[in-house]
Protein backbone atom coordinates (compact mmCIF):
# COMPACT_ATOMS: atom_id res chain seq x y z
CA UNK A 1 0.00 0.00 0.00
CA UNK A 2 0.99 3.58 -0.60
CA UNK A 3 1.09 5.96 1.91
CA UNK A 4 1.51 9.31 0.87
CA UNK A 5 2.04 12.87 3.05
CA UNK A 6 -0.05 15.59 2.46
CA UNK A 7 -3.05 17.86 3.89
CA UNK A 8 -6.19 18.84 2.11
CA UNK A 9 -6.16 22.24 2.85
CA UNK A 10 -2.68 23.57 2.36
CA UNK A 11 -0.47 20.62 0.95
CA UNK A 12 3.50 21.05 1.14
CA UNK A 13 4.96 21.57 -2.23
CA UNK A 14 7.13 18.42 -1.10
CA UNK A 15 5.36 15.45 -1.32
CA UNK A 16 6.56 12.01 -0.41
CA UNK A 17 5.42 8.60 -0.52
CA UNK A 18 6.56 4.62 -0.60
CA UNK A 19 4.92 1.56 -1.02
CA UNK A 20 4.88 -0.80 2.25
CA UNK A 21 6.22 -4.09 1.57
CA UNK A 22 3.96 -7.13 2.67
CA UNK A 23 7.55 -8.72 3.50
CA UNK A 24 10.81 -7.41 4.61
CA UNK A 25 14.03 -9.58 4.27
CA UNK A 26 16.53 -10.90 7.06
CA UNK A 27 19.24 -10.16 4.64
CA UNK A 28 19.07 -6.25 3.87
CA UNK A 29 18.84 -5.90 8.08
CA UNK A 30 22.41 -7.20 7.88
CA UNK A 31 22.93 -4.82 4.64
CA UNK A 32 21.69 -1.19 6.83
CA UNK A 33 23.93 -2.59 9.94
CA UNK A 34 27.46 -2.89 7.16
CA UNK A 35 26.17 0.83 5.16
CA UNK A 36 25.88 2.65 8.67
CA UNK A 37 29.36 0.80 10.10
CA UNK A 38 30.98 2.35 7.06
CA UNK A 39 29.14 5.16 6.89
CA UNK A 40 29.85 6.25 10.17
CA UNK A 41 33.84 4.85 10.13
CA UNK A 42 34.27 7.36 6.89
CA UNK A 43 32.37 10.10 7.55
CA UNK A 44 31.00 10.40 11.28
CA UNK A 45 27.84 8.88 12.62
CA UNK A 46 26.16 12.18 11.84
CA UNK A 47 28.50 14.04 9.44
CA UNK A 48 26.58 12.71 6.49
CA UNK A 49 23.88 14.57 7.26
CA UNK A 50 25.67 17.73 8.58
CA UNK A 51 27.22 17.45 4.96
CA UNK A 52 23.76 17.47 3.62
CA UNK A 53 22.57 20.38 5.89
CA UNK A 54 25.18 22.64 5.04
CA UNK A 55 25.96 21.61 1.09
CA UNK A 56 22.14 21.83 -0.14
CA UNK A 57 22.43 25.62 0.71
CA UNK A 58 25.72 26.14 -0.62
CA UNK A 59 24.96 24.40 -3.40
CA UNK A 60 21.76 26.37 -4.30
CA UNK A 61 23.02 29.66 -3.36
CA UNK A 62 26.13 29.16 -5.88
CA UNK A 63 23.66 28.22 -8.94
CA UNK A 64 21.51 31.11 -7.83
CA UNK A 65 24.24 33.13 -7.97
CA UNK A 66 25.04 31.94 -11.17
CA UNK A 67 21.61 32.95 -12.89
CA UNK A 68 19.00 34.05 -10.98
CA UNK A 69 16.56 32.43 -8.64
CA UNK A 70 13.52 32.01 -11.24
CA UNK A 71 16.63 30.29 -13.58
CA UNK A 72 17.90 27.77 -10.40
CA UNK A 73 14.38 26.34 -10.14
CA UNK A 74 13.41 26.45 -13.72
CA UNK A 75 16.89 24.98 -14.91
CA UNK A 76 18.10 23.35 -12.29
CA UNK A 77 15.15 22.25 -10.36
CA UNK A 78 14.67 19.11 -11.86
CA UNK A 79 18.36 18.05 -11.29
CA UNK A 80 18.23 19.27 -7.36
CA UNK A 81 14.55 17.34 -7.05
CA UNK A 82 16.49 14.39 -8.23
CA UNK A 83 19.25 14.40 -5.58
CA UNK A 84 17.09 14.92 -3.23
CA UNK A 85 15.01 12.73 -4.02
CA UNK A 86 17.85 10.27 -4.24
CA UNK A 87 18.93 10.78 -1.02
CA UNK A 88 15.52 10.60 0.35
CA UNK A 89 15.36 7.19 -1.17
CA UNK A 90 18.46 6.39 0.95
CA UNK A 91 17.10 7.52 4.51
CA UNK A 92 14.05 5.66 3.48
CA UNK A 93 15.70 2.26 3.01
CA UNK A 94 18.06 2.95 5.71
CA UNK A 95 14.69 3.70 8.15
CA UNK A 96 13.28 0.43 7.21
CA UNK A 97 10.67 1.34 5.23
CA UNK A 98 11.38 -0.40 2.03
CA UNK A 99 14.15 -3.22 0.95
CA UNK A 100 14.74 -1.55 -2.22
CA UNK A 101 18.12 0.95 -2.72
CA UNK A 102 17.03 4.22 -5.14
CA UNK A 103 18.21 3.67 -9.21
CA UNK A 104 16.51 0.22 -9.35
CA UNK A 105 13.52 -0.05 -12.55
CA UNK A 106 10.94 -0.08 -10.00
CA UNK A 107 10.51 2.66 -7.61
CA UNK A 108 8.72 2.24 -4.66
CA UNK A 109 10.09 5.73 -3.13
CA UNK A 110 8.93 8.93 -4.61
CA UNK A 111 9.53 11.85 -3.60
CA UNK A 112 7.26 14.86 -5.71
CA UNK A 113 8.26 18.55 -5.83
CA UNK A 114 6.61 21.64 -6.53
CA UNK A 115 8.81 24.11 -7.12
CA UNK A 116 7.54 27.76 -5.54
CA UNK A 117 9.32 30.95 -4.45
CA UNK A 118 11.66 33.44 -5.66
CA UNK A 119 15.58 32.20 -3.85
CA UNK A 120 18.23 34.82 -3.90
CA UNK A 121 22.04 33.76 -2.42
CA UNK A 122 21.36 35.16 0.61
CA UNK A 123 17.89 33.52 1.17
CA UNK A 124 19.33 29.95 0.56
CA UNK A 125 21.94 30.50 2.69
CA UNK A 126 20.22 31.86 5.48
CA UNK A 127 18.42 28.67 5.30
CA UNK A 128 20.93 27.23 7.51
CA UNK A 129 20.18 29.33 10.20
CA UNK A 130 16.25 28.99 9.58
CA UNK A 131 16.08 25.40 9.23
CA UNK A 132 17.73 25.07 12.85
CA UNK A 133 14.74 24.65 15.28
CA UNK A 134 13.23 22.05 12.45
CA UNK A 135 16.57 20.11 12.23
CA UNK A 136 17.12 19.96 16.18
CA UNK A 137 13.64 18.61 16.53
CA UNK A 138 14.52 15.63 13.76
CA UNK A 139 17.31 15.03 15.69
CA UNK A 140 15.19 14.12 18.78
CA UNK A 141 12.74 12.10 16.62
CA UNK A 142 15.47 10.38 15.36
CA UNK A 143 16.64 9.22 18.90
CA UNK A 144 13.04 7.64 19.06
CA UNK A 145 13.30 6.48 15.46
CA UNK A 146 16.31 4.31 16.57
CA UNK A 147 14.70 2.76 18.94
CA UNK A 148 11.69 1.87 17.18
CA UNK A 149 14.57 0.72 14.22
CA UNK A 150 16.20 -1.65 16.37
CA UNK A 151 12.57 -3.07 17.57
CA UNK A 152 11.11 -3.57 13.68
CA UNK A 153 14.74 -5.33 12.72
CA UNK A 154 14.23 -7.47 15.67
CA UNK A 155 10.75 -8.68 14.24
CA UNK A 156 12.13 -8.58 10.86
CA UNK A 157 14.65 -11.33 11.94
CA UNK A 158 11.88 -13.34 13.68
CA UNK A 159 8.78 -12.63 11.08
CA UNK A 160 9.96 -10.84 8.04
CA UNK A 161 7.58 -7.83 8.93
CA UNK A 162 6.62 -5.62 11.83
CA UNK A 163 3.86 -3.85 13.31
CA UNK A 164 2.11 -0.96 11.19
CA UNK A 165 2.28 2.26 14.09
CA UNK A 166 5.91 1.19 13.77
CA UNK A 167 6.28 1.47 9.98
CA UNK A 168 4.09 4.74 10.49
CA UNK A 169 6.32 6.42 12.63
CA UNK A 170 9.21 5.97 10.27
CA UNK A 171 7.64 7.24 7.58
CA UNK A 172 6.44 10.47 9.00
CA UNK A 173 10.29 10.87 10.51
CA UNK A 174 11.82 10.18 6.69
CA UNK A 175 8.72 12.82 5.17
CA UNK A 176 9.81 15.33 7.84
CA UNK A 177 13.50 14.97 6.50
CA UNK A 178 11.78 14.79 3.06
CA UNK A 179 10.22 18.32 3.60
CA UNK A 180 13.29 19.44 5.51
CA UNK A 181 16.07 18.81 2.26
CA UNK A 182 13.52 20.12 0.10
CA UNK A 183 13.27 23.73 2.01
CA UNK A 184 17.26 23.98 2.53
CA UNK A 185 17.80 23.12 -1.16
CA UNK A 186 15.15 26.34 -2.02
CA UNK A 187 13.32 23.99 -3.86
CA UNK A 188 10.10 25.34 -2.25
CA UNK A 189 9.32 28.58 0.13
CA UNK A 190 7.05 27.20 3.11
CA UNK A 191 8.90 26.20 5.91
CA UNK A 192 8.97 22.47 7.11
CA UNK A 193 5.88 21.88 9.67
CA UNK A 194 6.69 20.69 12.67
CA UNK A 195 3.90 17.90 12.90
CA UNK A 196 3.64 14.05 12.01
CA UNK A 197 0.32 14.06 12.04
CA UNK A 198 -1.22 12.39 8.82
CA UNK A 199 -4.49 13.38 7.64
CA UNK A 200 -7.33 11.04 8.23
CA UNK A 201 -7.84 11.57 4.28
CA UNK A 202 -4.49 10.05 3.89
CA UNK A 203 -4.17 5.81 3.37
CA UNK A 204 -2.22 4.54 6.46
CA UNK A 205 -1.25 0.90 6.43
CA UNK A 206 -3.45 -1.23 8.15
Amino acid sequence: MTKQSSSPSSPYPATFNVDRPSKMGRAHVFLRILILVLASWIIGTWGWMGLLYLGLPAVAAILIAQKSGTRYLTENGDRITGWVAFVVGVLAYLALLTDELPGASRQPVRLKVVRSGSPTVGGALLRIVKAIPSALMLALLSLVSSIVWLIAAISILLREQYPAPLWNFQYDVISWQAHLLAYLASLVEPYPPFTLDTPATTPRVA
